[in-house]
């Protein structure tokens, strides 16, 4: 799918718990573009994230994905849609194994039965680099097999657009060099990529632009190098007033 085609919109959306989390936020996705989110603890990125995914619903304002009013479609159904997601905390069935947890997001969240599912599974676990540990249980696993282990679960449900919530933190460095290169290569197979993320450096490997967020609201927006050196995301992070 080429860029051009909107895979998101997010169109004046609201959400608030007491007090506003999201904000008057539109905010869109083309399709088979990356685009990174950014901002200081409590901006309201992971509350965003969960609106789109549909684990949370607004209390104004409306989401299409792929021109499709999804406002009030359950978060199952936008995964059959082709939207998925994974978690800032690794939720691994840590008694199954590796395989047999992607086997159940080729299950579930693709419809897909018998052999088909299990083609699907070890695919993912491929894409993922997580094929060599398909037979380990889950709940062995370390950090960064876990971060893959649910990228895997992700690709086995066969997105057009994924969420990354954070994916790439309390790894090593080395650790986040080889987690950028999965992502570099599932966007280039064709993967629309909405991610949050922290780490900088991470994100500018990989997407095209980044949208900057302080206390729900959109404050910055473009080029990924000159949002990060735009006033307003410097004041945000830095407390630095030009």
């Amino acid at each position: 799918m080429s860029i051009g085609t909107t895979a998101v919109d997010v169109l004046d959306v609201s959400k608030s718990f007491g007090v506003p989390v999201v904000e008057n936020m539109v905010f869109s996705v083309a399709a088979g573009e990356a685009v990174g989110i950014v901002g200081p603890n409590g901006a309201g990125k992971t509350t965003l994230l969960n609106l789109i995914a549909g684990d949370l619903s607004p209390d104004s304002g409306r989401i299409e994905l792929f021109g499709n009013d999804v406002t009030s479609t359950r978060a199952e159904a936008r995964c059959r849609a082709g939207l998925a997601r994974t978690s800032q905390i690794p939720r691994p069935f840590e008694g199954l194994t590796v395989f047999e947890n992607v086997l159940v997001g080729a299950t579930f969240g693709s419809g897909l039965r018998g052999k088909a599912a299990n083609a699907l599974a070890v695919t993912a676990l491929d894409q993922s680099g997580m094929g060599a540990k398909a037979n380990n249980v889950a709940g062995s696993l370390g950090l960064l097999d876990r971060k893959r282990l649910e990228l895997a679960r992700a690709l086995a449900t066969r997105p057009k657009v994924l969420l990354l919530d954070e994916i790439a933190g309390g790894l090593t460095e080395a650790e986040v060099h080889q987690l950028v290169d999965k992502i570099r290569e599932i966007h280039a197979d064709g993967v629309t990529l909405v991610w949050i993320e922290h780490i900088v450096h991470a994100l500018l490997a990989v997407v095209g632009r980044i949208m900057a967020m302080s206390f729900g609201r959109k404050i910055a927006e473009g080029d990924p190098h000159d949002v990060m050196a735009s006033s307003a995301v410097r004041e945000v992070y830095l407390g630095v007033v030009d």
